[in-house]
């Protein structure tokens, strides 16, 4: 049911504005302030799915109520109401914010649509947040040992920032989870963030799927693509596994990064990209710079900022936790109660060897959670963990 303020020191506009929207829709919930002040304490107190708001009132006007309430509630769609020598200001409180402006006397249609678009604004706002808690949940980052604790110090300082970070360790550690990290506490966590397996790409097809190409550009390019630097255009781009990555394409990332522009396969027109380039790889780049595989001025454009993601085997005090994790999440996925793991069952899983790291070990939760009874207990362990 959208709930509906609608601010007006005029009574009798009030009520033209309560009858039109009542009778537009039954289920829309009204309720009216008589000036500002009213208005943005209601505000303060309530959730609305939209506010329409005068602009001439007295003890506060319009544009104050504007400017308050992108403060503590920016995510409501304010309409705004103008009187006939209002339109520069109402014109004026669009580049504050504001969804839109109605004229009084209000126009019928123009004030019926502005209301519709005004809420199905707010629902995928809404819906958005409640992706991003999703996704949040999906990357959450696990662990207490003074390892974890540093990352996520890094993390906090470096995410706000443009600065690009080089994130290495083995296969299974989470580099990909301090990427995704990264981006959410960063001021472009609104916008994309792509991800390219540069080992999962034939050599001869990176570029093209980094840069994107032109019809024509090979055999198979009948018609014109965007890359994944396009893609993430005003967001991230993650490459991970950038030690599996052409001579080639390296160079063409390097320009890529010093002048912001890259250019599609087979074309040579420019195009402007506004990207924050985080990268990942398990291989030593330093070693790959000295063979010859690596760009070394490449290196040090990727490497602003680096951030090495322990073994498992190195944060043994953090593998009850992720058991934890990983129990509770899993009976969530297979719609069960959450299993719990005796003491003895979490003492010898945190003496094995995960050289799978991570991964590894949410597999044999998993395994261990099928197979065992209603506790896990170290028998089950012994019996099940390493098959």
């Amino acid at each position: 049911m959208p709930k509906i303020l609608i601010i007006e020191d005029e009574a009798a506009i009030r009520r033209v504005l309560i009858k039109i929207l009542s009778e537009e829709n039954e289920t829309y919930h009204l309720e009216e302030a008589e000036d500002g002040l009213v208005g943005i304490e209601k505000i303060k107190n309530e959730d609305y799915d939209l506010v329409l708001c005068d602009i001439k009132m007295p003890k506060m006007d319009g544009v104050e109520v504007l400017e308050a309430t992108k403060l503590i509630k920016p995510e409501i769609p304010m309409v705004m109401i103008s009187g006939h020598g209002d339109l520069d200001t109402a014109v004026h409180t669009m580049r504050l914010g504001a969804f839109d402006y109605i004229s009084k006397p209000p126009d019928l249609n123009r004030l019926l649509n502005t209301v519709r678009n005004a809420l199905d604004r707010k629902e995928l706002v809404v819906q958005n947040k409640i992706l991003k808690t999703k996704v949040s949940k999906n990357y959450q980052m696990i662990g207490e040992s003074d390892a974890i604790s540093n990352i996520k110090d890094i993390i906090d300082k470096v995410a706000p920032t443009e600065a690009r970070v080089l994130i290495t360790g083995a296969n299974g550690t989470g580099k990909e989870l301090v990427a995704h990290w990264l981006h959410q506490k960063s001021e472009r966590a609104g916008g994309p963030m792509v991800e390219v397996n540069c080992a999962a790409i034939p050599g001869e097809l990176i570029e093209s799927e980094l840069f994107g190409h032109v019809k024509g550009a090979f055999t198979s390019a009948n018609k014109d693509r965007a890359g994944k630097f396009e893609a993430a255009n005003g967001g991230t781009i993650f490459l991970d596994e950038i030690g599996d990555m052409s001579l080639s394409a390296q160079a063409k990332v390097l320009r890529a990064l010093q002048e912001n522009r890259v250019q599609r396969v087979g074309s040579d027109k420019d195009i402007k990209v506004d990207v924050r380039v985080l990268a990942a790889t398990n291989k030593n780049l330093k070693t790959e710079i000295e063979e010859g595989r690596f760009r070394e001025d490449l290196y040090h454009r990727l490497a602003v900022i680096l951030i090495q993601v322990p073994a498992l085997n190195d944060r043994r005090d953090d593998i009850p936790l992720l058991i934890n994790y990983f129990s509770e999440k899993i009976a969530g996925e297979q719609g069960t109660v959450k299993k719990e793991f005796s003491d003895g069952a979490l003492k010898l899983l945190k003496s094995y060897d995960w050289s799978g790291n991570i991964r590894e070990l949410r597999n044999v939760v998993e395994r261990l959670i099928i197979l065992s009874g209603d506790t896990v207990e170290e028998n089950d362990v012994k019996l099940y963990a390493t098959k």
